[in-house]
């Protein structure tokens, strides 16, 4: 069986993050909306409940909020040549399920690219040359500046509650702060979190080897707040439950915490759970969009929805698949180099060291997600790429998230993995360890993109996407760089011992541990309709009633977590909706 409802002006697809934003900055408008979630409905009270969703096993190790990977999978790749198999169990990244998608789980680290990351690749070619590029990497600038955008950062951490430590302010360097920022207009609205016994003694380290090191902003609240939509947060109690679960106290930045009560006000909208877009619905001359097909879980029949103007919202993975299965811009090929959609996916390079200390006690279940101390000293911009012999840059980072038992226990090396002398090491060394992690960029290149699988269907009999993706020398490079600089600090502080991870030559991407959820790129934005699927409002070349939210429009990987640039542009994409695009439809410029 299927349905045609009734028109509407908007149809929103996703109600994460993005979705929220878009959702209640339309209602202002007056606009006829509805939002379609795949998953459940979700709400602080009485999904996010204690003690219920401080449960490790059913949520921290079982993905309880995440997405299953037998409704929702992917397949992956490393070369051209392998044949794609699908990821049959989470793993390296864990998209959201529900409303609030990923907002409900995350840490809560939001920041800021530099200014070099918006126009990276003339950045590079402007100071180092051309030919520092490998020839295989297809990095591209944003087609939008961190001037532009600035006013939208500071809207979404004012709405998120961000707490922080600001370190430029229209161009003054203040004390505290990250010096290398680029400048801001003003300072965060909390002030930093308190910080616990690791990041103090990382920040000593740092300081005393002339580093700058600095609070990591956060969006967990450090005191009582209310965003402009009048939702209040409270301050963080730091209970160690914030990765992978709901916030029990209206602290973590969420949908939830920060937008949804406020969006369910306005009788204009409505949203949709259990209800799976298929596709974008095109005109016959496939100019605009007329709405979204979608699968109604619980009527178990497709729905037509028409409607004039469609976002999409989801996770960027689902976002550019939606788009490959649309016919929204012309699919990447590796083999020419021609076509947008799916272009340039990447990821991000991360590796740490892991301190030990049989005489300090850190106390790991008292844990903010995102508390902690950083430097920038080795960040895109203080880096010489010709010198160095890589592109790219990392924050270096301590700070402890949490001390849960099943999987927040590390142990020196030589401790077995099981058995009696395991549960003596675990005995012997909980709360007596601490890492200094780096988070660093993962740039894009001609055979890491994103299409549809040629073997493999979902439930719904549509291709799955495809990932093709493995590590490249110039990242493994970068993060070898920082391990030389990390290992210092890490032995200037006495451990009684010390390991790191850190990927080295010929390592090859697995799907199967946790790395992290930032996904980017296939729907990449840009100024060129030859070179990126979105234009710099994130509006589709082809069909100008179609804007894409999320991470999907970055031409490359940030060295930072994405969730400031995503959160600042669905509010500058918000605003060119509003104020250009509804008084006249079209492409803009």
């Amino acid at each position: 069986m299927a349905r045609t409802d009734p028109k509407r002006d908007v149809v929103i697809v996703g109600l994460g993050w993005t979705g929220s934003i878009l959702g209640i900055e339309l209602a202002q408008e007056g606009l006829d909306i509805l939002a379609l979630e795949r998953g459940e409905d979700r709400s602080t009270v009485p999904d996010f409940r204690y003690p219920q969703v401080i449960d490790e096993l059913k949520y921290g190790i079982r993905f309880g909020f995440m997405q299953k990977p037998r409704n929702s999978t992917i397949t992956l790749r490393r070369t051209l040549e392998e044949e794609a198999q699908p990821m049959r169990r989470l793993g390296s990244f864990l998209p959201g399920d529900g409303v609030g998608g990923a907002g409900i789980h995350w840490n809560g680290q939001t920041w800021r690219p530099m200014e070099n990351e918006y126009r990276l690749r003339s950045y590079v070619e402007e100071t180092f040359g051309a030919e520092i590029i490998p020839e295989d990497m297809t990095i591209q600038d944003w087609g939008v500046t961190a001037e532009e955008l600035e006013p939208f950062y500071d809207r979404f951490e004012y709405m998120a509650g961000i707490s922080g430590q600001a370190g430029n302010i229209k161009g003054e360097i203040l004390e505290g702060g990250n010096p290398f920022e680029a400048p801001r207009s003003r300072d965060y609205p909390l002030p930093p979190l308190p910080q616990t016994t690791d990041a103090l003694m990382f920040e000593q380290a740092a300081k005393a080897m002339g580093y700058h090191p600095f609070p990591r902003p956060a969006a967990n609240a450090s005191a009582v707040y209310t965003n402009e939509y009048g939702m209040q947060l409270g301050p963080c109690n730091f209970c160690g439950f914030c990765e992978r679960y709901g916030c029990i106290n209206y602290s973590k930045a969420s949908p939830q915490t920060c937008i949804l009560d406020a969006l369910k006000r306005y009788p204009n909208v409505a949203y949709r759970v259990n209800s799976e877009v298929l596709r974008v619905d095109l005109a016959n001359d496939r100019k605009t969009a007329t709405g979204v097909t979608y699968w109604d879980e619980e009527a178990q029949e497709e729905v037509t929805q028409p409607a004039d103007l469609v976002i999409l919202a989801a996770y960027s993975l689902h976002n550019v698949h939606l788009m490959l299965l649309s016919g929204i811009g012309e699919p990447y090929n590796p083999q020419t180099g021609e076509g947008v959609t799916g272009k340039n996916y990447a990821y991000q390079m991360n590796g740490g060291t892991t301190l030990f200390f049989k005489d300090v006690e850190f106390n790991p279940f008292a844990a903010a997600g995102s508390s902690g101390i950083s430097i920038d000293d080795f960040a895109i911009n203080q880096i010489d790429f010709a010198a160095e012999g890589f592109i790219g840059g990392s924050y270096i980072t301590a700070g402890q998230s949490n001390g849960q038992p099943i999987r927040g226990i590390a142990l020196p090396s030589g401790v077995p993995s099981w058995g009696a002398e395991w549960k003596k090491g675990i005995g012997d060394w909980y709360g007596h360890s601490m890492s200094i992690g780096s988070h660093g960029s993962n740039l894009a290149y001609r055979d890491c993109f994103l299409d549809l699988d040629p073997t493999y269907k979902d439930r719904h009999g549509r291709p799955l996407m495809r990932m093709t993706f493995d590590w490249k020398p110039n990242d493994i490079r970068m993060t070898q760089f920082m391990r030389s600089k990390i290992e210092p600090i890490a032995q200037s502080m006495n451990p009684d011992s010390w390991k790191s991870s850190y990927k080295g030559d010929g390592a090859r991407y697995d799907i199967r541990p946790y790395q992290t959820t930032h996904n980017v790129g296939g729907a990449i934005m840009g100024t060129d309709p030859n070179a990126s699927a979105l234009n710099r409002y994130l509006q589709a070349w082809g069909q100008h009633n179609v804007f894409v939210m999320g991470a999907g429009a970055f031409p490359q990987n940030i060295q930072y977590n994405p969730t400031g640039a995503v959160g600042a542009l669905a509010y500058w994409a918000a605003e060119a909706i509003r104020k250009d695009y509804l008084p006249n439809p079209r492409p803009l410029v």
